[in-house]
């Protein structure tokens, strides 16, 4: 047992030790990882060299940034980075509380465990497997689409050529993938709620909705706010995968699909732009850290107990 001192509540040595321990392998993977990386922060200031080295290159200054603020396509990537990324947060959080509410309404267990399988699933596949899911409903020749529409004797879409219509389908694959995490939790706390609340509102006369909204919703208000708070974090970086595998890396689509991280991926691999893919690294892990520490601000500001710190 530590000991008492002044203001200070005891300690538990004995305890925390087990608790360091236990955090110990993930500590290590974040250090080792997450922190030892930066000092190849560097290298978003300087002239990257092979055979000079991250330390031994010459000094570029602010070079880099300006190369990619200053290319005919770095607003249009930031633009549709952030869209992107603000219609899956908002989509996401709206479609997770929907169907989290309808599953709170189911009772029978067998639907409920093929319901949570079938919605978790995408969720490990990967962007590849997608890809090819999506070019069997999108082929130009064979494609599902293009068959409804022969069947309903309309003309065929080339999809891979079509810019206008790869946002609708970049934010439904997103959605597909990644939505069934955020209805698990939400469902999760709905289970937890006490039945009491829903027993004395039917008692009441209250209607369905008016549970969900009064009960259910408010529940779910603090797990909200809190992947609202991690998810605007994550606001200037997009997931790779989507972006790239999905479209089928076409040139064509590049207006409509082009974001910050392939843009710097097709820099690093076309122009071998090293110091500049660095520089964006760096711009959007600080504006990333921004935006959270000002999302958490505001939150707790508005409601305290849904804030992260």
């Amino acid at each position: 047992m530590g000991k008492k001192t002044r203001g200070l509540p005891a300690i538990n040595l004995s305890r925390n030790v087990q608790l360091f321990l236990l955090a110990s392998p993930v500590m290590l993977f974040l250090i080792i990882f997450h922190y030892l990386p930066m000092a190849g922060v560097i290298v978003a200031f300087k002239k990257y060299r092979y055979d000079k080295g991250i330390f031994g290159s010459d000094w570029a200054g602010l070079d880099n940034f300006k190369f990619f603020f200053k290319s005919n396509d770095a607003w249009m990537v930031t633009f549709n980075t952030i869209a992107y990324n603000a219609a899956f947060i908002v989509l996401g959080i709206l479609i997770s509380i929907g169907i989290a509410l309808l599953m709170n309404e189911i009772r029978n267990k067998s639907a409920m465990k093929v319901y949570q399988t079938a919605m978790f699933f995408p969720h490990f596949l990967s962007w590849v497997i997608v890809a090819y899911i999506t070019y069997a409903f999108l082929s130009p020749s064979y494609g599902l689409m293009n068959q409804w529409l022969l069947a309903m004797d309309m003309k065929k879409i080339n999809w891979y050529f079509t810019p206008d219509v790869w946002p609708y389908i970049i934010i439904s694959a997103g959605i597909w993938k990644s939505v069934g995490v955020s209805i698990l939790i939400n469902y999760a706390v709905l289970v937890g709620v006490d039945q009491s609340y829903y027993e004395s509102a039917a008692i009441d006369g209250a209607s369905k909705w008016q549970m969900a909204r009064f009960i259910s919703i408010p529940f779910l208000i603090p797990v909200t706010m809190i992947q609202f708070i991690l998810q605007i974090g994550h606001i200037f970086h997009s997931d790779f995968g989507l972006f790239y595998q999905v479209p089928q890396n076409s040139a064509i689509l590049y207006s409509t699909t082009s974001v910050i991280d392939t843009y710097v991926f097709r820099a690093l691999t076309q122009l071998n732009q090293i110091g500049m893919g660095a520089a964006v690294g760096l711009f959007q892990a600080v504006v990333g850290f921004i935006i959270v520490i000002t999302a958490n601000a505001i939150v707790r500001k508005i409601r305290s107990d849904s804030s992260l710190f």
